[in-house]
């Protein structure tokens, strides 16, 4: 794989792209507030006429994050569209010949109490495994919740070959300055117990579909992804067929260059560019 080039700044990358897909967690911001230079760097691209679309592997609406977005300090201006994995879902699961029935019940894993899909969909919340006709996975509280009593919570409803759709894929999720379990590792948990998992999200290609189209995108060779993970924003963009830029905040603070290299191996995804921080 070729090694990547390192950037200082997203300005270097203006004469380059016309369109910038930029992951929300770990690159503009943590689960506090903004990082710093992330505000103005994100307003400058939107200055220099570039198309920004915000691409966040989060369950809820893509209206409710660019809401929380702004409320964090980022200008409303400084981004054309924001794409989430549980907008991709439930456009997915609202198609004609979905077999998902309004009043079905769900059983909804998330942080925070959300059941947004759910109740977009027509159906019924429930809190058993036992009686779920169908599981929805878009979030975690691993930072309280074990992975244990998430297994045992989930355990019934594999048995019973229920239906689950993870609308957040992240395999890890900033908490507090450290990173814990995110939707994705208890995604797995249920495919670990024999239970079957439509991914919907990054690295998946529906989300990449979705924010193309959105955007106008004509030349794939003038769009480019920023995120912090080379299992999501890499190996979804190069699965895209799409740039992209590894930044080495987030997930990856704390992680040496060998280690790095390693997951980039293990992937077989390499980014495009590497940068420290996302600034202009």
């Amino acid at each position: 794989m070729p090694r990547p080039v390192t950037v200082n700044m997203a300005s270097r990358l203006s004469a380059e792209y016309d369109v910038f897909f930029v992951d929300q967690f770990g690159v503009l911001r943590d689960d506090i507030g903004p990082y710093q230079g992330a505000v103005d760097a994100l307003r400058q691209l939107s200055h220099a006429g570039k198309r920004i679309v915000i691409l966040s592997n989060s369950g809820r609406s893509g209206e409710y994050n660019a809401e929380r977005l702004v409320k964090l300090g980022f200008a409303p201006e400084s981004f054309d569209f924001f794409v989430t994995s549980g907008d991709v879902a439930f456009e997915i699961l609202s198609r004609p010949g979905v077999a998902i029935y309004q009043g079905s019940r769900a059983l909804t894993i998330s942080s925070g109490g959300d059941t947004n899909l759910a109740d977009r969909l027509g159906l019924t919340s429930i809190r058993s495994g036992k009686e779920a006709d169908i599981v929805i996975i878009s979030g975690s509280e691993a930072e309280r919740i074990s992975m244990h009593d998430y297994r045992e919570m989930l355990r019934p409803a594999a048995e019973n070959n229920v239906p689950c759709y993870c609308t957040n894929p992240d395999i890890h999720k900033l908490h507090e300055g450290s990173v814990a379990p995110g939707a994705g590792s208890i995604a797995m948990l249920y495919e670990a117990m024999g239970g079957k998992v439509v991914w919907i999200g990054k690295p998946y290609p529906e989300i990449y579909d979705h924010a193309l189209r959105l955007a106008g995108v004509e030349d794939r060779r003038r769009v480019v992804c920023i995120g912090d993970s080379v299992e999501h924003d890499i190996l979804g963009a190069a699965s895209a067929r799409l740039d992209s830029v590894l930044v080495r905040t987030g997930i990856l603070a704390d992680m040496s260059d060998g280690e790095l290299d390693r997951i980039i191996t293990d992937t077989g995804a390499s980014p495009t560019y590497v940068m420290q921080a996302f600034v202009f």
